[in-house]
C-alpha cells in the first residue's frame, strides 16, 4: 500500500537532489565560457556583460563578486606558473615584466577560492603600481614567496598550500579591446621550492 508513494518520494528525493549537486558541481569547476589565456594568466572579458553565460552570471552571483564595467577595469588570475606546474606556497615564484595600460593595477596571493591571506597584518596583502619597485625600462620583479625576501617581495603563508594570483588592471583601455590576445602579460616562473 505505501510501496507505490515511496518509490515516487524516492524517486522525486533522487531527481531534485542530483539536479542541485549537478548544478553546485558546474558552479565550482568552472567561472563561465569566453576566457582567454595569456600564458599562467586567465581572464573573462564578457563576464560582465550583457554577453555573459548563464553560468559565468551564476557563479558571480553566488561567490557575491562585483564586477568591473565593460572599460572601468579587467581581472587576471594565475593559479599555474608559466609552464602549467601548479602554484603552491612552498615554491617560490617570481612575477616579472610589465603589465598592459592601467591607470592602476593590483596584485595579491589569495586562496583557490579567490580570497586573499591573511598571512601577517604587519606585511601587505598585495601589491599595486604606485607601491611597486621598477627598473628603468619601468619593467619589474616581484618574488612571491613564504619567505622574506628584498625588493618586491609578496608574502604566502607557510605549509604546501595551492593559491592562486590575481592580477586586476583599473582603468584599462584594455578592458573594452577585442585585441586582448596581443597584450603582454607578466611572466610567472618557479624559482625553487623548500629552501632553495
Amino acid at each position: 500500500m505505501f510501496r507505490v508513494p515511496l518509490l515516487i518520494a524516492l524517486a522525486l528525493s533522487i531527481a531534485f537532489g542530483g539536479g542541485i549537486v549537478s548544478t553546485l558541481y558546474a558552479l565550482n569547476v568552472t567561472t563561465g565560457f569566453g576566457a582567454i589565456r595569456l600564458g599562467a594568466w586567465e581572464a573573462f572579458p564578457d563576464a560582465q556583460t550583457d554577453a555573459a553565460d548563464p553560468y559565468a552570471k551564476s557563479h558571480r552571483a553566488r561567490a557575491g563578486n562585483l564586477l568591473y564595467g565593460n572599460a572601468e577595469g579587467l581581472a587576471f588570475t594565475a593559479s599555474v606558473d608559466d609552464v602549467g606546474g601548479r602554484l603552491v606556497s612552498g615554491c617560490s615564484y617570481a612575477v616579472s615584466g610589465q603589465t598592459p595600460h592601467a591607470r592602476l593595477w593590483t596584485l595579491y596571493a589569495g586562496n583557490t577560492a579567490g580570497q586573499p591571506f591573511g598571512v601577517n597584518p604587519e606585511l601587505p596583502a598585495g601589491l599595486n603600481s604606485w607601491t611597486v619597485v621598477r627598473e628603468t625600462d619601468s619593467s619589474f620583479t616581484i618574488t612571491v614567496s613564504a619567505r622574506a625576501q628584498a625588493g618586491n617581495w609578496l608574502p604566502l603563508p607557510s605549509g604546501n598550500v595551492p593559491f592562486r594570483l590575481t592580477l586586476t588592471l583599473l582603468d584599462t583601455p584594455t578592458a573594452g579591446s577585442s585585441g586582448l590576445i596581443d597584450l603582454s602579460m607578466p611572466r610567472v616562473s618557479l624559482l625553487g621550492c623548500g629552501d632553495a
